[in-house]
């Protein structure tokens, strides 16, 4: 188990092109390549240890992957096939949900793990609208926690499901089965989520369209393949959740200014940004490229901090309020973040989390069932714990670049960002110790 210390930073202006490649269009690309019958070519794919599981999952299920100069091809089997082992999504819970949509339809028996967070993450909100059109599927406090068994068949219900929360994780498994049901399918949630999934497969193919509706709600519609879809060719762009913790650093640390380099800028994965802008922070976008997703350049530069209200599109920055939470700790007035049960079934109970370290580096902050208000003013140097999660470890290493920090359990940040140290250390000085 290690800890990190990083000590307080000197103005800076950098540009950043080492970003991690986004994760959720990793894990997607590595996925979807066995919706097609021809070779995929993924460039940039993220070697972070998620992704790298699901990878070694595609690999399991027959897929011959190949890894050469930097392009992963993956060559999907004539059949996916029955595997003779588990598979481990590690602390993945993209990977999980998304193989247990897709698991369902596919003749054979699965069984899904992951680590020992993994474990404790709910299931429930994927296997209950599985097992509604017919998926099989089992597992510990009846399907609620991993690992989860999975006996797939061919030819799921056609279905009108509406999800209560808006979860790209959940519409993704539901469209994923609706592919190879019997019948045209619709879903419904009740705010747009992460839309990586629709353009992917709009993008290869796939007979499904979208459209926010004019009630309220975004409404997919999904009709089942007919014929393999195209392979898939793309550059995976930069991670905009995990540059984002450089863009608070830069709106913190007085004097400084940081280009971000060929992020995905598309607006359901830049509200954090939107957020930052409205605290008072300067943030210019430059989109250079629209294909799969709109990519470009996210220029932050450092102003004073004040509070901001947030309690809309919680499903767009989701990954982000951690880190968010170290600028509203710093920023004038009383933040408050408002309607993110979800961040209690993340990696860690974040609100918990966020709300037990920010105490510990002197924050006044208050808990709430749905989020936390926070009283900016100063970060003090603390010993905090990661709890196990990427997002909380990272967070307050950049914290950190105030007034010093040491953060405890950090070994959770190669999951998602293996050069994260690297680059903060352009930042500030880093100790690494166990």
């Amino acid at each position: 188990m290690s800890r990190v210390r990083v000590e307080p930073a000197r103005p800076f202006d950098l540009t950043i092109d080492q970003i991690a490649p986004d994760k959720s269009i990793s894990h997607r690309a590595a996925i979807f390549s066995l919706l097609s019958d021809r070779p995929s070519r993924i460039t940039n794919f993220l070697r972070g240890e998620d992704t790298l599981n699901t990878l070694t999952i595609v690999g399991k299920l027959g897929a011959s992957i190949e890894d050469r100069e930097g392009v992963i091809t993956i060559t999907p089997p004539e059949r996916v096939g029955e595997p003779d082992d588990i598979l481990d999504c590690g602390n993945s819970g993209t990977g999980m949900r998304l193989f247990s949509g897709f698991l369902s339809t596919l003749d054979g028996f699965f069984v899904l793990t992951g680590d020992r967070y993994l474990r404790n993450r709910p299931m429930g909100r994927v296997v209950t609208p599985l097992r509604m059109i017919g998926a099989q599927i089992d597992g510990r406090e009846g399907g609620e926690k991993a690992p989860l068994a999975i006996r797939g068949r061919d030819g799921l219900e056609p279905f009108n499901y509406r999800s209560p929360i808006a979860s790209a994780q959940v519409k993704s498994a539901l469209i994923l089965a609706a592919l190879r049901g019997k019948g045209e399918s619709s879903y419904w949630e009740p705010e747009l989520s992460r839309d990586h999934t629709e353009r992917m497969l709009q993008g290869m193919g796939a007979p499904l369209s979208a459209k926010l509706e004019e009630g309220g709600g975004y409404r997919v519609h999904i009709r089942p393949l007919t014929a393999p879809l195209d392979p898939l060719t793309i550059t995976i762009p930069a991670d905009p959740s995990s540059a984002f913790f450089f863009a608070v650093a830069a709106a913190i640390v007085p004097g400084s200014q940081v280009t971000l380099k060929n992020l995905t800028l598309n607006p359901t994965r830049i509200e954090a940004y939107r957020v930052l802008q409205r605290m008072g922070a300067q943030v210019e976008f430059i989109e250079r490229e629209n294909l799969y997703e709109p990519i470009g350049d996210i220029v932050v530069r450092h102003a004073p901090l004040h509070a901001v209200s947030v309690e809309e599109r919680i499903s767009w920055l989701i990954d982000e309020l951690p880190a968010l939470a170290i600028a509203m700790a710093v920023a004038e007035g009383e933040s408050r973040v408002s309607h993110a049960q979800e961040l209690r079934v993340k990696e860690s109970d974040r609100i918990r989390t966020v709300v037990e370290n920010l105490r510990r580096c002197g924050v006044e902050v208050e808990e709430f069932e749905d989020g936390y208000s926070i009283k900016g003013g100063t970060l003090k140097r603390g010993v905090v714990d990661s709890f196990g999660d990427h997002r909380i470890a990272m967070a307050f290493l950049i914290g950190g670049l105030l007034n010093g920090m040491e953060v405890e359990d950090t070994d959770c940040i190669a999951t998602s960002f293996p050069n994260f140290l690297e680059l903060l250390s352009q930042m500030s000085e880093v100790h690494i110790g166990d």
